[in-house]
Formats: structure tokens, C-alpha cells, sequence
């Protein structure tokens, strides 16, 4: 563990990022959000450039005759069942990120188009903005990324590492070799950058569920605190499990709980209305998504530029981030899929959940607001983390599905730690499939030490700013990743041949 450079510098610098967090908490969410800013005025064209385009390469392979493909040997067989496989994926990706959001993000949006538009055109205008940020454009990042690690991994027999591609296709000159290891060291640290923020997502909406199913007030950062010692108790024991014995059971409840509520919501809610809403934002996003990755706001007021830095630009960079954790995490358990089918379950089923879920938590808050006048705009401006808990204390046994909210948040929080600090682990250790406990167990402690700095900070914009900060530097990786794929596939001919690679398809 001590004669590895790279684990050794990693743990360092994500380390001393922790520690100026928590001595300067301040200083640090600062700092992020000055740097963030600057680079957000120059390079907003080419932030959104770059997800188009990763969406669009997405789509090309997919239909393409390198979509049959196989991620490994062309005998090789799933090692997760199709609905295993979807809920570790999307657990690892977003999880958390819906239960926060679901309802105060279209409603956030609405309070800004509400504006410019008649309200009911504000709340199709907030949908489609929420859909588009949690869409097809967040999940080809993750796809594009996971498949470029599984194809040099599991095809080309290269290491589990960010670097890897670009040492095979490029060459092992000192320089390839030079950006090769920056790579995996950036990489790093957006991960664990990335997954301290969502922790600090994850503690503050459980704390605010305890605070509503006991009535309790003025808990502050003391709850907070006591709920994230308990989270750091309750990872240890699957970091020292096997990946396959721990991750499958947690992400499949997560998801059974987090789907559960949904559907009670939908049927106890004015189900007419929701399933309206949701049928009319899916056919918008369709019809728009393509044309707005490509808008930059570029001729609107400040207002509206704040705006798109503070979500539009920052949830990209965000999904940055998280890109060669949630990549190399899904291509770990995808050995063996398509890159057809790799493709379509990595981008169309989480985004097609994720307008269903929007549809259902920011259908009723639109409901409440434009239908029965409930102040919950209110409650998205004083308090955004208890915005999904006010709405739930509208509905029929509220205990339950606070409750509900609750677990299905705490372990997503857990899945989530578990699968970073397992990406974490493999690219520390030369692209480890199965990293050590130790190693694993050290990256837990960093990436806890990194969530206590974002709920310190007290402040979700700070949360965002940082993990931003953490991002940027993926988005140049990222394209030399893909032109790496690119040629790599090029390359191999027999691609092109029916016979040669025969279309597959797993037996789950």
C-alpha cells in the first residue's frame, strides 16, 4: 500500500482537501464557487459541446455494427442478473440525487420561468429543464466512460484504470505515460469530491425526515452529525465484503423502497393529473432534449445566466464527476453485455425512471401549488431539503412513507460510499478488480472525512461549487477517452463481421 505513488499522492491531496474543509470550511466553499464562476463565463459553449457530443457517439454505436460487440470474450456471460444490474447502476448514479430533488427541483426551476411564462407553461418549461438535467446527457456521460473502461478491460485485457486506454491506443511514451497518470489522479479526486457531496445531500435530507416524523426542532448540525457517525459505522462491514454479496442486496432494496414510494404516490395521489403531466413531459423532452444541449442562454438577462451556471451547467460537470466512478463501477458488473445492450440499459432505463419519477414527485407539487394553493414554493425557499417531506405530510400515513424516504436515502447513501470506495481502491491500486479490504476501508475514511467538510458548510450551493471545482478537469479526459475508443474499435475489424462477433444476448 506505501510503495504506490499514485494511492499515496491520491490520499494526500484528497486528504489535505478534507482537512482545509474542515479547519476553513468557508474559505474553501469560496474559493470553489470564485474558480467555478470563472470557468462557467469561458467555457459554458464547451461544456455543453461536449455532453452533445458524447450523447451523439453514444447513439451512433449503439445502432452501429459495433453495437454486437461483446464487453469480454465472446463466450463470456452476465455476472448479474438484468435487474440486479439496473438497480447497482442506478443506485451508484443517482439515487440519492432523486429523493433530494424529485420535488423541489421543478419547483425551484418554476420559480424562475414563472417570470417570463403563464404559470402552467412555467411548470412545463420547469419539467422538461429537470428531465433534461437528469436525461439522456447525464447518463451517456456515464455510459461513454463505463464503456471505454469495460471495452480496454474486458475485451483488450487492459487494467480497470482511467489511464489505460490511453496507454494502449496512444502509446507508452513519457508524456502518454505523464497524462496517463495525471488522468487517474484527477479522476480521484472528482470521485471522492463528488461522492462527499452527495453525502452531505443524503445526511441532510435524512436529518431533516427524523426532524419530521418526531416533530423535533432546532436540531441542527448536531443531528447531522450524530446520523453521519452512524452512516460511517454502517459501511464498514460491506467495504470488507465481497462487491457482488453486498452491493446487489443493498441497491435492490434501496430501489424496491424508493420504487414502493413512488407508486403510492402516484395512486394516492390525484393519479389523473400525475400520469397527464407525465405523459405530456415525456413527449416534450423527447421532441427537445437534442436542440437544448446545445443552448448556452447566451443572449438572455444575468438572471437566467446565473441560473443556467448554478443547474444546467453545474449538474454536467456534476455527472462529470461522478463519471469514472459510476463508469467503472457499471463496467465492473457489465462483463459480459453488448455494448448495444451496455448502451440502451445505461442511458434509455435510468432516464426513462428518472421522468417517471419527476413526473410523480414534481407532478404533486405542482398540483399543490397551481391546484390547491398549499404554500410549498415556500417551503422550497426557506428549507430545500424538507421540501419532499412537506409534501408527504399531505398524504395518507405520512409516518411510512417519511420513513420510507428515510431508509431508502440512509442506504443509498451506504451503496454509494461502498461502490466509490471500491472504484476508488481499483484505481489506486493498478486497476485492482478486487482491491483489499485495507485499501478500501482507507478510501472510506477519506471519503467520510470529505462529507463531514460539505455538511459543515451547511449550504448546498457550496456543496455544488465544490464538487464543480472537483469536476472540470474531467471534461478534457473525458474526449481523449472517447477518441481513444474510437480508434481502438476502428481497429478491430472483425467487428464489422456478423460472423465473426455474433449478436448476444444475456440469459438472466
Amino acid at each position: 500500500m506505501f510503495k504506490n505513488p499514485l494511492l499515496l499522492t491520491a490520499l494526500v491531496v484528497t486528504g489535505a482537501i478534507a482537512v482545509w474543509g474542515i479547519v476553513d470550511t468557508a474559505g474553501l466553499a469560496a474559493t470553489a464557487a470564485r474558480l467555478v464562476e470563472i470557468q462557467f463565463t469561458s467555457r459554458a459553449w464547451f461544456i455543453m459541446l461536449t455532453i452533445s457530443f458524447l450523447l451523439l457517439v453514444s447513439l451512433a454505436l449503439a445502432v452501429s455494427p459495433y453495437g454486437r460487440i461483446k464487453l469480454g470474450r465472446d463466450g463470456d456471460e452476465p455476472e448479474f442478473g438484468t435487474v440486479s444490474w439496473l438497480t447497482m447502476l442506478f443506485a451508484a448514479g443517482m439515487g440519492v440525487g432523486l429523493l433530494y430533488w424529485g420535488t423541489a427541483e421543478p419547483l425551484t426551476h418554476y420559480m424562475i420561468v414563472d417570470d417570463y411564462e403563464d404559470p402552467r407553461q412555467a411548470a412545463d418549461i420547469a419539467l422538461f429543464l429537470t428531465n433534461f438535467h437528469w436525461g439522456f446527457h447525464a447518463w451517456a456521460i456515464y455510459a461513454l466512460t463505463g464503456l471505454v473502461i469495460a471495452y480496454f478491460g474486458f475485451r483488450l485485457g487492459c487494467p480497470s484504470l482511467v489511464s489505460a486506454p490511453l496507454l494502449h491506443v496512444l502509446g507508452r511514451g513519457w508524456l502518454v505515460r505523464a497524462v496517463g497518470w495525471m488522468s487517474d489522479l484527477l479522476a480521484i479526486v472528482a470521485i471522492a469530491i463528488g461522492l462527499g457531496g452527495s453525502v452531505a445531500m443524503g445526511v441532510f435530507q435524512v436529518k431533516e425526515g427524523i426532524d419530521a416524523l418526531f416533530g423535533l426542532q432546532g436540531t441542527g448540525l448536531g443531528l447531522a452529525l450524530i446520523i453521519f457517525a452512524v452512516l460511517c459505522a454502517s459501511y464498514v462491514v460491506p467495504l470488507m465484503v465481497d462487491l457482488s454479496s453486498g452491493m446487489a442486496i443493498l441497491s435492490n432494496t434501496a430501489m424496491a423502497v424508493a420504487c414502493g414510494l413512488m407508486v403510492f404516490i402516484l395512486l394516492a395521489g390525484p393519479t389523473h393529473f400525475l400520469m397527464g403531466g407525465i405523459v405530456q413531459a415525456l413527449g416534450e423532452y423527447l421532441g427537445g432534449a437534442f436542440t437544448h444541449g446545445f443552448r448556452t442562454f447566451a443572449y438572455l438577462d444575468d438572471r437566467v445566466g446565473d441560473w443556467f451556471q448554478s443547474w444546467t451547467l453545474t449538474y454536467m460537470v456534476w455527472w462529470l464527476a461522478w463519471a469514472p466512478f459510476v463508469g467503472v463501477f457499471i463496467a465492473r458488473i457489465s462483463r459480459g453485455r453488448t455494448i448495444r445492450e451496455f448502451l440502451c440499459g445505461v442511458i434509455l432505463v435510468p432516464t426513462a425512471f428518472s421522468i417517471l419519477w419527476f413526473g410523480v414527485f414534481g407532478g404533486v407539487g405542482f398540483f399543490d401549488h397551481l391546484r390547491l394553493n398549499v404554500p410549498i414554493l415556500e417551503s422550497v425557499r426557506d428549507n430545500v431539503s424538507g421540501v419532499t417531506f412537506f409534501v408527504l405530510n399531505q398524504f395518507p400515513l405520512p409516518w411510512l412513507t417519511m420513513g420510507a424516504v428515510v431508509v431508502a436515502a440512509f442506504l443509498f447513501i451506504v451503496t454509494s460510499v461502498v461502490s466509490a470506495a471500491f472504484v476508488l481502491g481499483m484505481f489506486s491500486t493498478g486497476g485492482d478488480l478486487n482491491p483489499s479490504a485495507r485499501v478500501k476501508l482507507s478510501w472510506g475514511v477519506v471519503l467520510g472525512a470529505l462529507g463531514l467538510v460539505m455538511i459543515l458548510s451547511g449550504s448546498i450551493d457550496a456543496v455544488k461549487s465544490i464538487i464543480a471545482l472537483g469536476a472540470l478537469p474531467f471534461v478534457f479526459i473525458v474526449l481523449l477517452l472517447v477518441i481513444c475508443l474510437l480508434k481502438a474499435l476502428k481497429a478491430e475489424k472483425g467487428a464489422l463481421k456478423p460472423e465473426a462477433v455474433p449478436m448476444s444476448v444475456s440469459h438472466d
